[in-house]
């Protein structure tokens, strides 16, 4: 049964002035579809300027050469601090989905890959971070969570050697920055996309819509992507 891949993408600035995520999806003649979330560090106007040029460039690439090699394109954008050492830097987490249902993704630092099978919402990805890094060596849960800003890894810095990947054959993906996923909690996120999973672009609005400030106020940026990957009836 052939397949048809829609896509959905939306953000939402924080609290800061701009908003430094972005977001892109490029649609190859092949017809395989490459994503991408880019979450910048920081906030400088260079950092929301350079976002949704490392958002297209990854997404593009990965389309006709796969994930990885969109993670390490926008990478080569990012890998020069320039000659004052004050170069924007990003984290991010990109997708290759192909028309047999399977979704590729590569990410460096902490953006996070989600699937939902129809029933169970999986996280595929496990941030780089010092708090992540804590817990997997049984650090208890209040210092690791201290350390969770704490990226050990960037674009900046990617190299194969540290970006992971993961196959997704779920019918619906999610790219998110840390802005959904670090303060929404799984049982809200899963009852989310339970409510919408059939409506890409109503899900990615509920889902940066969704995202509320902490306790001292503060409220990142919040980016999502759907991919949803629907059969379609032969005739």
């Amino acid at each position: 049964m052939p397949t048809s891949i829609i896509t959905a993408s939306a953000t939402r600035t924080g609290t800061e002035n701009d908003n430094a995520d972005a977001a892109s999806t490029y649609t190859a003649a092949t017809g395989v579809v490459g994503t991408a979330v880019i979450d910048g560090i920081g906030h400088s106007p260079g950092t929301s300027a350079l976002s949704p040029v490392l958002a297209v460039v990854a997404a593009r690439t990965a389309a006709t050469r796969g994930a990885l090699a969109g993670l390490l394109s926008a990478a080569q954008l990012v890998s020069d601090p320039g000659p004052d050492d004050d170069e924007p830097n990003a984290v991010s987490v990109v997708a290759t989905t192909h028309l047999d249902g399977e979704t590729v993704v590569a990410w460096v630092g902490d953006c996070d890959a989600y699937g939902w099978d129809g029933t169970t919402l999986a996280r595929y990805t496990t941030p780089h971070t010092v708090g992540e890094q804590l817990r997997h060596n049984g650090a208890p849960w209040e210092i690791a969570e201290a350390h969770d800003n704490w990226i050990k890894t960037s674009l900046a810095h990617a190299v194969v050697a540290t970006i992971q990947e993961v196959t997704i054959s779920d019918p619906v993906v999610l790219l998110l920055s840390d802005g959904i996923h670090d303060q929404i909690p799984h049982d809200d996120l899963t009852a989310l996309v339970r409510d919408h999973a059939t409506t890409p672009q109503a899900l990615a609005t509920a889902l940066v819509t969704a995202t509320t400030a902490d306790a001292d106020g503060y409220r990142d940026d919040a980016t999502a992507v759907v991919i949803s990957v629907q059969s379609q009836p032969t005739t």
